[in-house]
């Protein structure tokens, strides 16, 4: 507790910010230092590396994220394993900074989200929503010996909130302008946007997932071309469009179109979904496949803008990170449909790097959590108040 009352008292804290998203393609780990808390928040990055999963974790991750397909064993030793896994990435990242880890003040983790079903249902009389990180923090904390954030979604799901995204409160604190209206948009896994009208204060920021991000071109790349993700958006340039498959996409969609707060995951958009698209239309290309599934991707998001966003503010600027970031073909989809009165950036143009930005964000919301301070935002969650988030793992 001596250490914990000690670090609540830094004004200038060293914090590793550890993630590993709906993507399941490894594990970003960046170290900081973090003078000040709220809105007087200032960061200096450290280091930054992309630590890989083992061969085959990321299979068995997307097995037991699956409704009906996990075992309750495996999801136990993943539970214990991923904190290894993180440990790990972190030591990396100390050596080649040349930074010894009991420098480190503070780790804030998000997990690794295995289920989400924020819908509020009915289970034995009580009525609510439900999220799983796995990935103990406390085991991460015994591990490095630093005290370690974790688990914050349920915080806010406690309270009735989504529970996601959460991104948006670190975007405010980090990109709001007095000069211009401004789109934050994550590209990961899913996609999502955090609108920052010009002069926003904390109650005016709009946040939501819009649907999928990388999720469904990772799936369908891995099947037709066993590679990861579509390499700057090459292989979606190369193929067209199927209006077909596309406008069946849209019409058979239930979330796009939803109006926030909401969020969503790989329970809509995973592998299930993807696979009874293939089911049902069995004569298209495996690049047309790409192109049609990125420019859905695209579609998605713009249309979230149009029927939710645009009757608050005009986007002066789209602000992109995420792996998504890096796809050209789906990041000039997006400028032509948004046009050009908006200008499309990416958050390295404000000194937050794209590939870094979610593990920056968690160990900024580990600060907030160890500052005291509230760090979700009700009207983006629809939580019933404001909240600390995060579970607190002492060494």
């Amino acid at each position: 507790m001596k250490n914990l009352i000690e670090l609540f008292h830094k004004q200038k804290r060293i914090a590793a910010g550890i993630m590993s998203g709906t993507s399941v393609d490894g594990i970003d780990v960046v170290l900081l230092e973090i003078t000040g808390s709220g809105l007087d928040t200032k960061l200096k990055q450290l280091g930054y590396i992309e630590h890989p999963f083992p061969e085959g974790l990321k299979e068995l991750i997307l097995t037991n994220s699956a409704a009906g397909s996990g075992s309750v064993d495996e999801i136990c030793t993943l539970n214990a394993l991923i904190p290894r896994l993180y440990a790990s990435g972190l030591q990396c990242l100390c050596e080649k900074i040349n930074i010894s880890m009991d420098k480190i003040d503070l780790i804030g983790t998000h997990g690794q989200t295995i289920h989400h079903l924020p819908k509020k249902e009915d289970h034995f009389g009580y009525h609510f929503g439900s999220t799983l990180q796995i990935g103990d923090p406390a085991v991460l904390a015994k591990l490095t010996g630093v005290i370690t954030v974790g688990d914050f979604r349920t915080g806010d799901i406690a309270l009735g909130g989504e529970g996601a995204p959460l991104v948006p409160y670190f975007d405010y604190l980090m990109f709001r302008s007095t000069e211009k209206n401004c789109i934050i948009l994550n590209i990961g896994g899913i996609s999502n946007f955090t609108v920052l009208k010009k002069n926003a204060a904390k109650d005016d920021v709009f946040a939501f997932d819009t649907g999928p991000g990388n999720m469904m071109i990772d799936l369908l790349m891995n099947k037709y071309y066993n590679k990861k993700y579509d390499e700057d958006g090459k292989i979606a340039a190369s193929g067209r469009v199927n209006e077909e498959l596309l406008e069946y996409m849209i019409s058979a969609d239930n979330f796009i179109d939803k109006a926030p707060p909401k969020s969503t995951g790989r329970e809509q958009y995973g592998i299930g979904y993807v696979e009874s698209l293939l089911d049902k239309f069995r004569n298209i290309s495996r690049e047309d496949w790409i192109t049609t599934i990125s420019y859905f991707t695209a579609y998605s998001i713009f249309r979230n803008y149009e029927k939710f966003v645009m009757h608050e503010i005009k986007a002066d600027e789209l602000i992109v990170s995420g792996g998504g970031a890096k796809n050209k073909y789906l990041t000039n989809t997006i400028q032509f449909l948004f046009g050009n009165n908006t200008d499309l950036l990416t958050t390295d143009s404000s000194g937050i790097p794209s590939d870094a930005k979610e593990a920056i964000c968690f160990a900024v919301l580990a600060n907030e959590t160890i500052s005291g301070n509230s760090a979700n935002i009700p009207r983006v969650t629809g939580a019933s108040r404001e909240t600390i988030l995060g579970k607190i793992c002492l060494p």
